[in-house]
């Protein structure tokens, strides 16, 4: 009998077939509503871990991949995303001049 290892992780469309050619066998489930929507979360949290630890394109990309699965899942508008984005700039500025707030008093 071989090594078995136990995930519990929302994964990519195609990994069952990628372990299957690799002669790795699987065992899978599909999920939908809220749990779904949980395991994208908890997703987009991972990448963002993988991201901060190994910072590149390839997580980057990975992570745009999670926020695409969360946008059509809760059928948001990338162009209305867009459009808050670029108002929250032009209100608030980006993050280029590197500032750091370190108190305030009222």
């Amino acid at each position: 009998m071989g090594k078995i290892t136990t995930y519990d992780k929302l994964v990519r469309d195609k990994i069952p077939q990628v372990l299957d050619a690799k002669g790795i066998k699987s065992v899978t489930h599909t999920i939908k509503g809220d749990e779904y929507f949980a395991r994208l979360i908890d997703k987009l949290k991972e990448e963002v871990d993988e991201f901060a630890k190994d910072v590149n394109e390839e997580e980057l990309a990975d992570i745009m991949e999670v926020l695409n699965a969360i946008i059509s899942e809760k059928d948001f508008s990338k162009e209305r995303i867009e459009e808050i984005r670029k108002k929250k700039l032009n209100e608030r500025g980006g993050f280029n001049d590197k500032i750091v707030l370190e108190q305030t008093e009222e």
